[in-house]
């Protein structure tokens, strides 16, 4: 039997995979000292302004905190001073801090699994965090010098970032988050996408290859079929997230050996008050028995192994391992055996 790691390669190369890689299953979500210095709010608790000067709040019921966007607490308060609200946080970090930052990284069984740097917000996100999502895309129009420029900026300080985390602590993953649309369709078209988002991205992901990176995944839990063509010109190896409702059948047939997908069990399907096993297999058996298991992981949505009601994600993990098992001749606890305990991160 092939370990969670060996088992996910042959999946993305199109290989001989001897199950359906499950979830998470495969890699590590580590961070970098960033996550030192950065002011998260706890879940239900009071909201914090973190080292971008953006608040935000993490309410009761959803995955993750979300910035806060009355108008006195919108950083970029007008767009063409946004070099006056917006400053970058020092990357300056002290050497223990990443010595402390590596001793997680060395500690991953890499036989077992991948260790992978956890990067969020994305390009996208940080615009809107910092300027307010529907001011944000007005700008991409109204403003396009502007907010081409405000782009650069946050590139250049991801390629910064790059630089140390590649320097310094070696992953041989980047998991890198940036949501690019809703439920059935992108927030933007495919030209501005392409205008603003493709070439920086090209120089982000470019670099984490070039320094040692052999995998990018992507997280943009949404609708993103169209933008496929620009995940694989950015170099995204994994896009994880991807709805169901991008046809992901057709999409595995059609790129497929080009990129992989993660995902195809959105929140909404299992992850709600009242969840059941049995409704958890049936979306199972659906969501394995259209995709395959090459070129596909089947993946909560969410961008990060964990759910919003406590158990789902645990339930679901045990479904594919059951599925497995039944659809492929292995028993449950040597399947477990192939991958180190998982950590919930949300």
């Amino acid at each position: 039997m092939l370990t969670a790691k060996q088992n996910l390669l042959e999946c993305v190369k199109g290989g001989n995979p001897d199950r359906f890689v499950n979830q998470y299953e495969f890699v590590k979500l580590l961070m970098n000292p960033t996550a030192l210095h950065n002011n998260r709010p706890k879940k239900g608790g009071p909201a914090v302004k973190n080292a971008w000067g953006v608040t935000y709040s993490f309410p009761e019921n959803v995955p993750a905190g979300f910035p806060v966007h009355s108008p006195d607490k919108i950083v970029i308060q007008d767009i063409e001073e946004w070099q006056k609200y917006v400053k970058a946080p020092s990357l300056d970090f002290p050497e223990e801090e990443w010595d402390m930052m590596k001793e997680q990284y060395d500690a991953v069984d890499t036989t077992k699994c991948l260790k992978a740097s956890f990067i969020a917000p994305g390009l996208f996100e940080q615009c809107h965090h910092l300027g307010e999502i529907t001011n944000t895309l007005v700008n991409l129009l109204e403003y396009p010098d502007e907010m081409h420029d405000l782009i650069k900026y946050l590139t250049e300080y991801e390629l910064q970032l790059a630089e140390k985390i590649c320097d310094k602590l070696h992953p041989d993953t980047l998991f890198h988050h940036d949501d690019w649309g809703g439920q059935n369709s992108t927030f933007m078209s495919t030209g501005m996408f392409e205008e603003f988002f493709v070439e920086p991205y090209k120089q982000i992901y470019g670099y984490y290859h070039d320094h040692g990176v052999d995998l990018v995944i992507h997280h943009s839990d949404s609708y993103a079929a169209n933008l496929v063509p620009s995940m694989i010109e950015m170099g995204i190896d994994i896009w994880q997230g991807c709805f169901s409702t991008n046809n992901l059948p057709e999409l595995i047939k059609k790129y497929g050996g080009k990129i992989s997908f993660m995902g195809g069990i959105e929140n909404c399907l299992v992850d709600y008050d009242g969840w059941s096993r049995e409704e958890i297999r049936k979306v199972v058996d659906k969501t394995l028995t259209e995709c395959g298991n090459k070129y596909f992981i089947p993946c909560i949505a969410q961008g990060g192994p964990g759910s919003v009601f406590p158990g789902v994600y645990k339930v679901l993990g045990e479904e594919i391992d059951k599925y497995n098992a039944e659809h492929f001749g292995m028993k449950v606890e040597d399947i477990e055996a192939s991958r180190v305990p998982e950590v919930i991160m949300f």
